[in-house]
């Protein structure tokens, strides 16, 4: 058997036990089967798969002073959100009934409707904080046209899945590479907002203070900004103590100036929630990658 062969089978098998496990718990409740995903991912899947490892490490490099206690606590609660994040995602509906009754807050949501109607495009940026999707769909239900734009999962039958389920919660959804790159671009151009995840590591990105930190980071959302005479919004979707449901916040469109300065506003808008919201942070990501242990 080729290494290839070996590399699709490990893909598909790992494509059937995350859908055996998202479909066998689709007959409870909403408001069961999302505490139980986020339960099995804070105290199975995290320790098992090393989730809690790499959230150390990475708390080790930005906040070495945080008090074991709240290590403990960020190292359980991070695979738990992820694992709720999937788990929403996969619900459809049910998710988008949850999303589209969050509270909206901040200020920014004025600057939407007028960019609306007058045809200006937006870039919505958001992290890998709470659920991003919730603010897509809240937006979405209130009549904005909000694409969302993804990176590509490496396992390509999960992924296939992956983007079922997120059209489901709204359309168009565009993939990172030269296709979804024109269609992206066209569809901000026509003037609709698109929604970027801006955090991860890039390899060729500006190394930027973030978490008190250099980051290699993306700046083609303020550089399309630019480009595009388009509004450049943080936009995020926190949590709630019950952990099902949201809060929106709408921040207020980044001036227009030059790239860095535009995206170091965004880090430092995303860094604030961060802190404030630390074990919904994907702290699994390798955002520093340059000094940090593989």
């Amino acid at each position: 058997m080729t290494k290839k062969a070996r590399i699709a089978l490990r893909h598909r098998l790992q494509d059937w036990l995350a859908g055996a496990l998202l479909e066998g718990l689709r007959p409870l409740p909403y408001r069961l089967r999302i505490p139980l995903l986020g339960w099995l991912g804070a105290h199975l899947v995290g320790p098992v798969a090393g989730l809690r490892h790499r959230v150390r490490t990475n708390l080790d490099l930005v906040a070495p002073n945080l008090p074991k206690t709240e290590r403990s606590r960020v190292a359980r609660g991070v695979p738990g959100n992820m694992a709720r994040t999937i788990g929403e995602i996969f619900s459809g509906a049910e998710f988008i009934a949850r999303a589209t009754r969050s509270d909206v807050e901040g200020t920014g949501l004025a600057a939407l409707h007028e960019a609306h109607a007058k045809g200006q495009p937006v870039i919505l940026v958001t992290g890998h904080l709470g659920n991003y999707d919730a603010a897509r769909a809240l937006l979405l239900a209130q009549g904005f046209k909000v694409a969302g734009f993804y990176m590509p999962m490496s396992n390509p039958a999960f992924n296939a899945r992956y983007v079922a389920a997120i059209s489901r919660i709204g359309t168009p959804v565009f993939a990172r590479g030269r296709d979804g790159l024109v269609g992206m671009l066209r569809f901000l151009r026509e003037g609709g907002m698109v929604g970027l995840v801006a955090d991860h590591y890039m390899e060729h990105g500006e190394l930027l203070d973030f978490m008190g930190q250099p980051a290699r980071t993306a700046l083609s959302a303020a550089e399309m900004a630019l480009k595009y005479n388009a509004l450049l919004v943080p936009v995020y979707g926190i949590r709630k103590p019950d952990g099902l449901d949201f809060r929106v916040l709408i921040e207020d469109p980044v001036p227009h100036s030059d790239p860095v300065t535009m995206t170091k506003a965004l880090n430092a808008s995303l860094e604030a929630l961060v802190r404030e919201n630390m074990d919904q942070w994907m702290w699994t990501h390798r955002r520093w990658k340059h000094n940090q242990i593989a």
